[in-house]
């Protein structure tokens, strides 16, 4: 009887058990298989073995799949559950502090008690020493002469660095005028001529001749005012030529604006501040920690220096740069008392003022009086300057214009 059971031949060698595999079922396949036995079988015969990924893998992905794929999940937005994660780690203040009793109950950092002990300490008391050594050498060594007036002042900032500033602040001119709507006259406008032609006879005797000089006459009838900016940057609104009738008067507000730069003002109001700028924030630091408020203590203290110190200060160098300027008016042959008039009118057309002692300028009152101490040294640097001469060809060229006498010189 015979056995309905397939024969199969017999294999040997490598293709054995490649050969099993294929006859048995798939699903057999899928069971039996494993993958040490896969990775044993490769290895034994890397070629001719038929690989078969192991159950629940899948295909490795390259590295620039990997990094695009995150690249696009980092730009997706955040789902509820994510934003919800992400809001339960906000710190919320309330939670340590519900009342407020913390705060409320708050010791200041500063007490009496500590202050005290810091100011009895020994510590503080070299400190201090050191600290007050250390301001009168920086400050002695930094002591400096103004010109032509001789004063003795505190000065840290060099030409240069004013110079530096003064291209910041001529450019904010130039921007705010132009937003205003305001234009600067042209070059053969009879406002500017005449401008330039007082200017030309004061700048010699600024002994700024090196400077890069620029005159801009602003077409503003209600502004009574003029600036010259340092580095040479001259302003001269036109309001202020109907109160300065003639050159000489004109020649009194162009000589004071050129002392401010000839004395450098601007360089000692920056190093004064330094000073000032110390002492302010010390009280706002000692404030703040005995209870009181910084911006209270700031806006105190600010308003007390500008009365105590810079107000003071700021009416020095107004006074100062009408001496100077009526002393170069007088030696570039113009008259020095028309200077007297002029304040005279500006004093007419001001209006009320402020008290001087809360403002940055004298009144015109005192700077009539000290003009007038000032004109017989005024008048002798006149004559020294021999304007007697330019001056008696004026007059005989006027009395000729009012007679019709023509003038011939040979």
């Amino acid at each position: 009887m015979m056995s309905s059971k397939l024969l199969l031949p017999r294999l040997t060698g490598p293709r054995a058990g490649a050969t099993k595999r294929l006859l048995q079922p798939a699903i057999a396949r899928r069971t039996l298989a494993s993958p040490r036995s896969v990775r044993s079988d490769a290895a034994a015969s890397p070629k001719q073995s038929l690989r078969v990924p192991p159950q629940n893998t899948f295909p490795r992905q390259s590295q620039w799949q990997w990094q695009w794929r995150r690249s696009q999940n980092s730009q997706r937005p955040p789902n509820q559950q994510q934003q919800q994660q992400r809001r339960t780690y906000h710190f919320r203040p309330s939670q340590y502090d519900p009342d407020g009793s913390r705060l409320r109950d708050a010791q200041p950092l500063l007490t009496t008690t500590s202050l005290g002990r810091v100011a009895r300490s020994p510590r503080t008391h070299t400190i201090a020493v050191l600290a007050v050594a250390g301001a009168f050498i920086f400050y002695f060594s930094n002591l400096e002469t103004v010109p032509v007036s001789g004063r003795t002042r505190f000065n840290v900032y060099s030409r240069a660095t004013v110079r530096s500033m003064g291209d910041m602040q001529y450019k904010m001119m130039l921007y705010e005028l132009e937003r205003a709507g305001t234009h600067v006259l042209s070059d053969w406008d009879p406002r500017t001529v005449r401008v330039k032609r007082v200017m030309k006879k004061l700048i010699p005797f600024s002994g700024m001749t090196d400077e890069e000089w620029e005159i801009y006459v602003v077409d503003a009838p209600q502004t009574a005012n003029a600036l010259v900016i340092p580095g040479g940057k001259v302003f001269v609104f036109s309001g202020i030529l109907n109160i300065a009738r003639s050159d000489s008067a004109l020649a009194a507000v162009l000589g004071h604006e050129i002392a401010h730069n000839v004395a450098d003002h601007v360089g000692e109001r920056l190093s004064s501040s330094i000073g000032t700028n110390i002492l302010l924030y010390s009280v706002m630091l000692i404030a703040g920690g005995i209870g009181l408020g910084p911006l209270l203590a700031h806006y105190l203290g600010s308003r007390f220096l500008a009365v105590a110190f810079d107000n003071p200060m700021s009416r020095r160098q107004e006074t100062e740069a009408d001496y100077i300027g009526l002393m170069m008016m007088a030696e570039a042959c113009y008259d020095p008392s028309e200077a007297v008039r002029f304040w005279a009118r500006m004093d007419q057309a001001g209006g009320d003022q402020p008290p001087e002692w809360i403002s940055t300028h004298p009144s015109n009152e005192n700077r009539i009086k000290k003009i007038q101490e000032w004109l017989p040294k005024a008048l002798e640097k006149r004559a020294e300057s021999d304007c007697r001469s330019t001056t008696a060809f004026a007059d005989l060229f006027r009395r000729a214009l009012d007679t019709g006498v023509v003038l011939v010189y040979e």
